[in-house]
């Protein structure tokens, strides 16, 4: 890999690599490809109509990853990227994805980026995806991840997506299409900061019979920051839905949750939950009791909440 010192760190910081990973692997820097290596299994190939990559994955490929980060770190770079996964049934892989921004000068630096997953029987992908973001603070780092996901009949997703540091604007959109006895579990954490705004949208078709969704959206703001949370959950079969947003909200932020449920069959199961406030003062006590300062304890609950 061709990295500075400020590309590797973020390198580090959105796929936790500190080196070349084993395995197959797409890195982006600056708009090309840096890097990329495919194995007898999965097989990595660019786009030829538009900027991005397909990721073919074999049936029956088990215990394997696939990392493709992406590092932008020239101010004023913007780009769309499209990226397909093509899982085969009967697979278990593991997929880092993630997007990380140094943006020291005067423009805005942007990356949209949309993933779509077409995921095989039976087939269990965990799905990893943080987004960071550096800088001097004089341009605006932008990112705008868009995640469609088609599981077919007994297909599993795991989604883990972060974003808590140093993004000025974000809107992240999530889509999923849940065939027989598929299920997706979505967890994002989110922390925002100074005049940043982040705006988060699920809709989840639950189409097949038994099928299933759980999605979970945990998130702080600071500052003047403002968040906007939205999630759909269709029940169109005989499923089951829970989606929930958990808030906390300090300083002079804003924080906006809905929450909807659509039942169309009178055999959905669909629950959901939202929750916004402050800090429990009897939480900051218990911990000052132990030596910290207010500040040390509101970092502490902050940190916790988020893990």
């Amino acid at each position: 890999m061709a990295l500075d010192k400020i590309q590797r760190n973020i390198l580090m910081e959105i796929a936790g690599l500190h080196q070349v990973p084993e395995g197959a692997y797409n890195i982006r820097l600056n708009g090309k490809t840096d890097s990329r290596a495919s194995t007898a299994n999965i097989d990595i190939v660019s786009k030829t109509d538009v900027s991005g990559i397909d990721i073919i994955i074999k049936p029956g490929t088990k215990n394997q990853s696939v990392h493709i980060p992406v590092i932008l770190s020239q101010s004023g770079l913007s780009e769309v990227v499209y990226n397909d996964f093509y899982i085969g049934e009967d697979s278990d892989v593991v997929i880092v994805a993630g997007c990380g921004i140094s943006n020291c000068g005067g423009h805005e630096t942007r990356h949209d980026g949309v993933h779509t997953f077409h995921i095989g029987r039976n087939s269990h992908v965990k799905y990893v995806e943080k987004h960071y973001g550096e800088g001097d603070g004089l341009g605006e780092n932008v990112m705008n991840p868009k995640t469609v996901c088609y599981l077919e009949e007994g297909a599993f997703m795991e989604m883990d997506t972060v974003q808590i540091k140093g993004v000025d604007s974000t809107m992240r959109r999530t889509e999923a299409h849940l065939k027989d006895n598929a299920t997706i579990t979505i967890s994002e954490k989110i922390m925002t900061h100074g005049s940043q705004h982040a705006t988060t949208e699920f809709s989840v078709d639950l189409d097949g019979v038994h099928s299933s969704a759980n999605v979970v959206s945990r998130s702080v703001a600071r500052d003047h920051s403002t968040q906007t949370f939205i999630s759909y959950i269709n029940g169109n079969n005989e499923c089951s839905g829970h989606t929930e947003c958990d808030a906390i909200i300090m300083d002079e932020a804003t924080v906006s949750a809905t929450p909807a449920l659509n039942a169309n069959s009178t055999e959905a199961s669909l629950i959901h939950e939202a929750a916004i406030g402050k800090i429990a003062g009897e939480q900051l006590i218990k911990l000052m009791t132990l030596g910290l300062t207010e500040k040390e304890a509101e970092e502490e609950i902050v940190s916790g909440f988020l893990k």
